[in-house]
């Protein structure tokens, strides 16, 4: 207990037995030592550095020929195991598309506030870890969540905005600077985002997912057992077919997450002098199409509408103004969805976990 009092614990800034790290469990053996030492957490930054620092004062106060043998403890409870995480959620939606930059940000923001609106507890989280955009549209860039104890657990307690609970991973980088990880580290990070969160009851838990089928999606199919995928695309050819590929993905044998229905995003364009016209620039009915091909149900036909994009960039959603045509169309989404989800709970098993024991798989 001498030796362990010359170490300085850099969490507290007081040494192991100041700091009541050192558990009772202290054993001697002869030349035999062991016990344990007790962290805040289990993912505590200083945990390594700390019980080398402890074995070398052992070693440097008492002998060398001392044989050490430290275990770790967590005072936090550990994070629950995978396929019992969030059960206090109904209902989780991912929102995807094959291609990128045909609005499915857009429609996750304003499909959490429409259905808010529609008085549904609701929690949207930014998986898009190398691109998030959520901070921006809901305009909380500077907020910075904090950590609270729940039930012997430290918890990332997420940013509350137009009664929605958001998190992202934008809240913890540089906006300005590129996230430079590897896939694994990016699927750890979005791990910690799900599971050591304070998420609580929700109706609706919102997957704002990156578009394409990448680990970040493998990583949300085998944490979370997904309700049903929302899939947006534009009218386009091109993104139509990288839509395919994303509802491919879903109804994949392995995978099997129900399809809840397609979404039109830029439908059409309507001046604003001219709000009787419509011009269709991406193409006529291509979701409408595909829905019918793939035998899915068609849950909207956004138009594309200047104020849509501004209200994005200005951090007020189209669908915190449900007096006006686009925040109705989203009010209309988010009763599709509502209706699409119950009938897919009725007709239809709970979704499982998807199970990968080959990476390569």
């Amino acid at each position: 207990m001498d030796a362990l009092a010359t170490v300085v614990y850099p969490g507290t800034k007081k040494n192991l037995v100041e700091s009541e790290m050192v558990a009772d469990n202290l054993r001697i053996d002869g030349m035999k030592v062991s016990f344990s030492l007790i962290f805040p957490r289990d993912t505590d930054p200083f945990l390594k550095s700390t019980v080398k620092a402890a074995e070398a004062a052992i070693h440097y106060h008492i002998s060398k020929e001392v044989e050490v043998s430290i275990s770790v403890e967590s005072k936090s409870k550990p994070r629950p195991e995978v396929g019992k995480l969030l059960p206090q959620v109904k209902n989780i939606i991912a929102v995807s598309s094959g291609k990128g930059g045909v609005g499915k940000s857009t429609v996750s923001a304003n499909l959490a506030i429409a259905l808010a609106k529609l008085g549904y507890k609701v929690g949207l989280l930014d998986a898009d870890i190398f691109g998030p955009s959520i901070p921006k549209m809901f305009h909380v860039e500077d907020a910075r969540p904090y950590a609270v104890n729940k039930d012997g657990r430290d918890l990332i307690e997420p940013i509350e905005k137009y009664g929605i609970k958001l998190l992202s991973i934008g809240f913890f980088v540089n906006p300005d600077t590129a996230t430079l990880w590897r896939g694994g580290m990016a699927s750890n990070a979005l791990k910690q985002l799900i599971a050591d969160a304070d998420w609580d009851d929700l109706d609706y838990f919102i997957l704002d997912t990156p578009p394409g089928t990448s680990d970040i999606h493998l990583t949300l199919l085998q944490t979370l057992a997904i309700t049903g995928a929302v899939i947006v695309s534009t009218p386009q050819k091109v993104a139509l077919a990288d839509a395919r590929k994303g509802i491919d993905m879903y109804q994949n044998d392995k995978v099997n997450v129900p399809i809840l229905g397609l979404v039109e995003n830029m439908a059409w364009f309507t001046p604003a002098e001219l709000p009787e016209n419509k011009y269709y620039i991406f193409g006529k009915e291509g979701c409408k199409q595909l829905a019918q091909e793939m035998n899915v149900p068609l849950l909207a036909q956004i138009p594309l509408v200047q104020s849509i994009c501004e209200s994005g960039d200005e951090g007020e959603p189209a669908a915190t103004k449900v007096d006006t045509i686009t925040g109705q169309a989203f009010v209309n989404l988010a009763q599709s969805v509502v209706t699409v989800t119950n009938r897919r709970n009725k007709e239809k098993a709970p979704t499982k976990i998807v199970q990968v024991k080959n990476e390569q798989a």
